[in-house]
């Protein structure tokens, strides 16, 4: 069985308050983009087997794939196990939930594969206990999610201009990026005024609304986020924000020419470059 593990970015992202089991209180606005990893999934008869086109990444228990099937395996008493060979096209360490896409994308196929005919909602719960940002991937829809990740309020709307993202060689620890955060000089961005702006398809108000409070720790670790940042804006993007704790940086713009110039300019000179929108169903 073929699946694809649709990515991320992060139109806005606030964080709100930390709390007091050391997880931090976020409200953030959450679209899913088209760029995605492929999973080829079976059947077998017991264990899970993880391959990859990817050298980095880990195919053994600290791989969240494996995570959500053991986990679906024990809770649904599952009599056999799944084979899985991932073509990985999402860098990690990005701000994009490569990870947790490729664990909603894996719980959708085993619902599947062992007929377990659970809804969204089941699948959405059970995934909050092994990451974050599996619950949005569950859905796939544009949303404002709160709590740590598990709230999730979905926002219909058009929006869908053209976008580059751009990443660097260095990825940023999502831990280390909330850990070196100051609370008392970070930035929060207006979450409202980026619903309004998508639900009235109005683009100006969602280029002046995007805003991302882990941006700036971020760039304390990794410096080329503010460096890209400033050569999309100054080849003619209208606006651009690193998603989630980055490193990646994505650029807004509707013209493709401003694209097309982007993805010539950017090529070679960072680590990962790639056209993508935002995916609607």
């Amino acid at each position: 069985m073929k699946i694809k593990a649709y990515a991320k970015v992060n139109l806005a992202l606030d964080v709100v308050s930390e709390r007091e089991d050391g997880y931090h209180e976020l409200r953030m606005i959450m679209a899913p983009i088209t760029l995605h990893d492929l999973i080829l999934i079976d059947k077998i008869s017991s264990g899970i087997v993880i391959t990859s086109n990817s050298k980095i990444m880990p195919t053994d228990e600290r791989n969240i794939m494996y995570k959500v099937a053991l986990k679906m395996i024990e809770d649904y008493h599952i009599n056999g196990g799944v084979k899985i060979h991932i073509y990985k096209h999402i860098p990690s360490q990005a701000g994009l939930a490569g990870g947790s896409a490729d664990g909603a994308a894996v719980m959708h196929a085993i619902n599947k594969l062992y007929h377990l005919n659970l809804s969204n909602e089941t699948l959405a719960s059970l995934g909050a206990t092994v990451g974050a940002d599996i619950p949005f991937c569950i859905y796939n829809q544009t949303a404002v999610v709160e709590g740590i990740g598990e709230k999730l309020d979905f926002i219909d709307h058009h929006f869908s201009p053209y976008m580059i993202l751009v990443k660097p060689y260095k990825g940023v620890s999502t831990k280390k990026s909330f850990s070196s955060l100051d609370m008392q000089t970070a930035v929060h961005p207006d979450i409202e005024a980026m619903v309004e702006g998508l639900k009235e398809n109005d683009y100006n108000k969602v280029i002046n609304s995007l805003g991302n409070t882990l941006e700036a720790p971020s760039i304390e670790m990794v410096n080329e986020i503010k460096l890209i940042k400033q050569e999309l804006l100054g080849l003619g993007f209208d606006g651009a924000l690193m998603s989630g704790s980055g490193s990646c940086v994505f650029g807004l713009t509707q013209n493709r020419e401003v694209l097309e110039n982007a993805i010539d300019y950017f090529r070679g000179r960072y680590f990962f470059v790639r056209s993508t929108a935002i995916l609607h169903h």
